[in-house]
């Protein structure tokens, strides 16, 4: 059932932008537009994402909280055309799904009907034990395989901030942050000593992989066994291979952006992104995005190094070997909770959360270019610093760019926006 539309909708309508040479490397001129798209998602929904598949297939996912204190993760797909959503299904509905404003599920279309779901779900009583439950549609979603752990089962410990990103041929590859080794050394501790062990002592929190091969997980390993506790991965397909970004921590307590790629079948160890020098004594929560076209790749993050909260953007045309210096894509109150979507080969659409005044906040767009232009923003929607804004989902169309995010309230809801460049 699609929810009415509210002010904040209201003030989508028929926004437009002049940009020099946005959507080319030529003189053209484009008008970045943002239309209000009529939301499947039902009554007290939020923690939206947009999925695309190699196919361009397109989902959206959310979860809705139930009067029975149950809380299910839906579905919807995009029909052929881009114009309408497919009656909501459910995908799973229960009673002990972990809910976190930044650690959301998501569904991802792999390609000739294949749909593949993650999910959250308690493991023990401890405030952060939680699992990842991968299941598969074959069906388009009608109907959905038993689910399987991409990490050791039965370790109450933290386990969630997945990236799906499709490999072909109903494959995927899934980054998560994996607790398993953190929770097992704490364990240790309290076995020798009796007692708990103190904070930041132990084991830490591992950038973990697996494979999804044939509805099942074929393989499993970790890729960088210190990171930073709880901010989202992400991931993009180059010609090259995939390319991982994600937030790094040392033994100091630096918590910047490092990436890992495959290159040749074979993962390549941790490297900074950029050295911002962020010292930080905990999870800020706030993870990076990234994307790519062919060999070029956009990645983007939030930092607060040297006491400045920023936005910053880098591109690589060498499938993620090497980075430019960073340009800055925010207008100086950012919370971060950003996106990113290359668009053309030298340009990407950024999105992240401003904020305006207290907890006031906007969703706001831009496009930055490869050649270090970075055009006027666009304000998406009104909505909030506070953690209940969730963090903004975007994905490419065949059109433009499909964006969902959550309007905080009670009840809450999510509402979506398509982004197109219009050549003039």
């Amino acid at each position: 059932m699609t929810h009415s539309r509210s002010h904040s909708t209201a003030l989508l309508g028929a926004v437009l932008l002049t940009i020099a040479g946005a959507a080319s490397c030529t003189n053209e001129r484009a008008t970045l537009v943002v239309e209000p798209v009529p939301s499947p998602a039902g009554a007290d929904a939020a923690e939206p994402f947009v999925g695309r598949g190699p196919d361009g297939s397109m989902t959206l996912s959310w979860l809705e909280r139930n009067a029975d204190s149950s809380v299910a993760l839906r579905l919807a797909t995009l029909s052929g055309d881009g114009a309408t959503w497919s009656t909501p299904t459910e995908i799973v509905r229960r009673t002990d799904l972990f809910v976190n404003w930044a650690d959301f599920p998501s569904v991802v279309p792999l390609g000739e009907g294949r749909l593949l779901a993650h999910w959250l779900q308690r493991s023990g009583n401890g405030r952060y034990a939680y699992d990842v439950h991968l299941s598969e549609s074959r069906d388009g979603g009608a109907t959905w395989g038993a689910s399987a752990l991409p990490h050791a089962a039965g370790v109450p410990a933290e386990h969630g901030f997945v990236t799906i990103l499709p490999t072909g041929n109903g494959g995927a590859s899934i980054l998560l942050l994996d607790g398993t080794d953190g929770a097992r050394v704490k364990d240790s501790i309290k076995a020798a000593t009796g007692k708990e062990p103190a904070e930041g002592h132990g084991g830490a929190m591992q950038l973990g992989f697996a494979e999804w091969t044939d509805g099942a997980v074929a393989a499993t390993r970790i890729l960088d066994p210190r990171t930073c506790d709880c901010c989202q991965t992400a991931s993009a397909m180059t010609s090259q291979g995939p390319i991982v970004v994600y937030r790094d921590r040392s033994d100091d307590e630096i918590r910047d952006m490092s990436v890992v790629r495959r290159v040749n079948g074979e993962w390549t160890a941790p490297a900074p992104l950029h050295r911002d020098g962020w010292r930080i004594d905990y999870c800020p929560v706030n993870g990076p995005a990234t994307s790519a076209i062919g060999d070029t790749v956009v990645a983007v993050w939030f930092t607060g190094a040297q006491d400045t909260s920023r936005v910053n953007v880098v591109f690589s045309t060498d499938a993620g070997a090497s980075f430019s210096a960073p340009l800055r894509a925010d207008d100086g109150q950012p919370t971060g909770r950003v996106d990113v979507e290359m668009i053309t080969g030298g340009a990407a659409l950024v999105s992240w959360i401003e904020r305006v005044g207290g907890d006031t906040a906007q969703v706001r767009v831009r496009i930055v270019r490869r050649d270090g232009t970075v055009e006027p923003h666009v304000v998406v929607s009104p909505s909030s610093g506070t953690r209940s804004s969730g963090f903004p989902r975007m994905a490419r169309t065949a059109d433009g760019v499909l964006i969902a995010w959550t309007i905080p309230g009670k009840p809450s809801r999510v509402e979506l926006a398509r982004i197109r460049m219009e050549m003039r």
